[in-house]
């Protein structure tokens, strides 16, 4: 068994909006040649499989049929089909969209598959975390929704709980649409709130569906949260509700949007906070499921100075070979990335730990990220028998 497979072909790069389109495959490019330069190809316990393009029964497991049909259409004649999401300013249509959306469902089905079956403890995509995309309609720079796949390939597969965790800045709307009255699957969004940030939902008490059953955790943090108070956040709620589903598996997506680089949100969540999270969920799936982990990318739009940095520390996490905050970058990974790009690449992993205060150390109702945790253990924490405030 390998500590953890990762799902990489550069195939996965002919996800491409085109020119200009902030879902640049060079986020992939650069944290690929990062995870190199850090000579994690060669840690020990990793292993590097060549994913495969989903076929369309896989990919209608969390699709609708004619939504599947409809984008092969676009693709093959161009033509937008906007009531379906396809040709809009998110979701352009390019001829290879098919192929390459429902490639990154075959690497998540196949992280799934590898951790359900035994041949590796966990098991990444970071070209994937598509988790936008709904039953029947792209959204939000996604095409087909990875992350779903991978949840449900995990019941098919025999899972009686599946625990999806998204750190992803945005909402991640379209796994708990979903998973929305699935009582086997509970979804978790740590993001920026929705009355201020695409797509505008994740309210904390969007619970799910079942009657007296939560299916649905959302915590909705202000803008400018930063990393003190993004950890404090997802440590008062995550562990607490994982532990008490009790989940056989964990899917988790790593957006690396939350940065305060990021253009497109308003977060302040640095390198060594997500690293931070990405090393919680880590320890989970141990207590938690045996250590059955698929680990997702997502969004994340500062394609030289953070996700490459978020990415790689990610698939060192999952092989066993964590990076230290504040080491060095590898001097010709910086070079490469900055005549790829024109910018100025980062010299470092991160700027340092981060200082923060667990839960258990007292609420603060003058603090907008307390009272945004509270709001979503009011909600949630009733149903699993706990107490909001103390538990």
């Amino acid at each position: 068994m390998s500590v953890a497979q990762l799902l990489w072909s550069p195939e996965l790069l002919r996800y491409d909006f085109g020119p200009g389109h902030p879902m640049a495959p060079a986020r992939l490019d650069l944290t690929m040649r990062l995870v190199e330069a850090l000579g994690l190809l060669d840690a020990p316990g990793l292993e590097v499989v060549d994913p495969v393009c989903a076929p369309d029964e896989v990919v209608e497991t969390v699709h609708d049929a004619e939504y599947v049909a409809a984008v092969r259409r676009a693709a093959e004649t161009g033509e937008p089909d906007v009531a379906r999401g396809l040709g809009t300013e998110d979701d352009p249509v390019f001829p290879a969209m098919h192929e390459a959306a429902a490639r990154l469902v075959g690497a998540s089905v196949g992280a799934a598959d590898a951790v359900w079956e035994g041949r590796a403890q966990h098991a990444l995509n970071i070209a994937g975390g598509m988790h936008h995309a709904q039953r029947g309609a792209a959204s939000g720079f996604c095409v087909y929704n990875d992350a779903a796949a991978a949840v449900q390939r995990l019941l098919d597969r025999g899972a009686e709980r599946v625990a999806y965790v998204d750190l992803d800045a945005h909402h991640g709307d379209g796994v708990e649409a979903i998973f929305w009255d699935e009582p086997r699957v509970l979804t978790f969004s740590i993001h920026q709130d929705g009355h201020t940030l695409f797509p505008g939902t994740g309210n904390p008490a969007d619970t799910g569906a079942g009657l007296h059953h939560c299916t649905a955790v959302n915590v909705a943090v202000p803008p400018r949260t930063d990393s003190a108070r993004w950890l404090r956040a997802v440590d008062a709620v995550l562990p607490t509700v994982l532990r008490e589903f009790a989940p056989d598996a964990i899917v988790s997506q790593h957006g690396a949007d939350a940065h305060g680089n990021d253009p497109l949100t308003d977060l302040s969540v640095g390198v060594h906070a997500q690293k931070t999270a990405a090393h919680w969920v880590h320890d989970l799936a141990h207590e938690l499921c045996d250590g059955r982990w698929v680990a997702l990318g997502g969004g994340g739009y500062a394609v030289v100075d953070v996700v490459p940095l978020v990415w790689a520390a990610l698939v060192a996490e999952a092989a066993h070979a964590p990076l230290t905050t504040g080491m060095p970058l590898p001097t010709a990974w910086r070079e490469a990335a900055e005549e790829m790009s024109g910018l100025r690449a980062a010299s470092m992993l991160g700027r340092g730990e981060v200082s923060w205060q667990p839960w258990s150390q007292g609420y603060d109702p003058s603090d907008p990220i307390d009272r945004a945790v509270l709001a979503t253990r009011r909600h949630v924490f009733p149903e699993f028998g706990l107490d909001p405030y103390l538990d």
